[in-house]
């Protein structure tokens, strides 16, 4: 795990000891792409303030409703029968707003009531800092950023057991690893699938073929499985899946992303291997979420050639350009496959 990895496990660590502690801070800028575990977390900050879920000591502005004016009037309320109040801003481009709003911001931080907890909560909208100006550097004295990022392998694969326990279920962890292979990784897909799952299953413990009965792979789990066909020169197998991507209403334009993106991602798998590189440095170098899908890709990569991976990368440039040019998408992505020529008599091995 990189060193941005483990503070951001360490901030959201933090943030849910000072929670299940019962005292929070004053103020904190939730972000990132784990959004089950993020949603949890705020729901226990929630429970923290007597009342919140009545309203009561509870302020809520969304990012069309929110003003720097109404968000600092509320700050500055005392809170009703109770020693907190809770602030919570959804969406506010703090660094895009005006220089008043900016100015506002900043003297609020730098002298937050004791009593409140100002929560700033990035969904839609990505959180980017600017820490050249006033307001950043008072982001960076004054806030807790905690940032929800995708968790590592081992961690979700215990939780996904532990959840299936809580719904008299149980699942080994190669069947675990394996529902973790056939989602995106995220926490709320996985929640849905196990819920799924646990009504499906006719025994205690959940088996792979009742995974591959109710779950259907995530686009991302049907390209990595297409990048491995392509490379054991199995281009019925890759066909197959390109049929079930397309009737599964996923636009082309998405696949040929994902598509190249794999094609990228094997590429560097490629020079990892002839490099002796392993998994995790894989996985750093090409931010993949996951070492058991960097695994596959170092173990796909040692099946072909530098030469065949660079074709590759070429080819899926020259689909985007062909698709974004007025060309069927369909078209294109059929004609990719036929030109994905991975495997060839005589290419180099690992």
């Amino acid at each position: 795990m990189d060193e941005k990895a483990v503070k951001a496990r360490q901030s959201v660590e933090k943030l849910r000891a000072e929670i299940g502690a019962g005292v929070p801070g004053g103020l904190y800028i939730l972000h990132g792409e784990e959004r089950y575990l993020r949603d949890r977390t705020l729901e226990s900050l929630r429970a923290t303030i007597p009342d919140a879920a009545s309203g009561f000591n509870y302020r809520r502005f969304e990012w069309k409703s929110a003003e720097a004016d109404d968000i600092f009037a509320a700050v500055n309320t005392p809170p009703a029968f109770s020693e907190r109040t809770l602030v919570e801003v959804r969406d506010y481009d703090m660094f895009g707003a005006d220089e008043g709003d900016r100015r506002t911001l900043c003297e609020m931080f730098e002298d937050l009531p004791e009593y409140v907890c100002l929560v700033f909560v990035y969904d839609t909208l990505e959180y980017k800092p600017d820490g050249r100006t006033a307001l950043g550097k008072a982001v960076k004295k004054c806030a807790r950023v905690v940032e929800f990022g995708a968790q590592e392998e081992t961690r979700l694969i215990k939780w996904i057991a532990a959840h299936f326990k809580r719904l008299g279920k149980t699942i080994d962890a190669r069947e675990a690893r394996y529902l973790l292979e056939l989602t995106d990784g995220y926490m709320a897909g996985l929640n849905s699938e196990i819920g799924k799952l646990s009504a499906y299953a006719r025994s205690d413990s959940v088996t792979r073929a009742d995974i591959d009965d109710i779950v259907t792979p995530s686009p991302e789990a049907f390209s990595y499985q297409m990048t491995d066909a392509m490379t054991r020169g199995d281009y019925d197998a890759a066909a197959g899946i390109l049929d079930t991507l397309l009737r599964m209403r996923e636009p082309p334009q998405k696949l040929i992303f994902i598509i190249s993106l794999k094609m990228r991602q094997l590429l560097a798998a490629r020079v990892c291997a002839a490099r002796g590189l392993s998994s995790a440095q894989l996985s750093d170098l090409c931010g993949i979420k996951f070492e058991f899908q960097a695994r596959g890709l170092l173990s796909a990569a040692r099946r072909v050639s530098l030469d065949e991976c660079r074709a590759a990368v070429l080819c899926c440039a020259q689909t985007a350009y062909a698709m974004n040019s007025g060309g069927d998408g369909e078209d294109e992505l059929i004609k990719l496959l036929a030109r994905l020529a991975l495997r060839r008599p005589g290419a180099a091995a690992g």
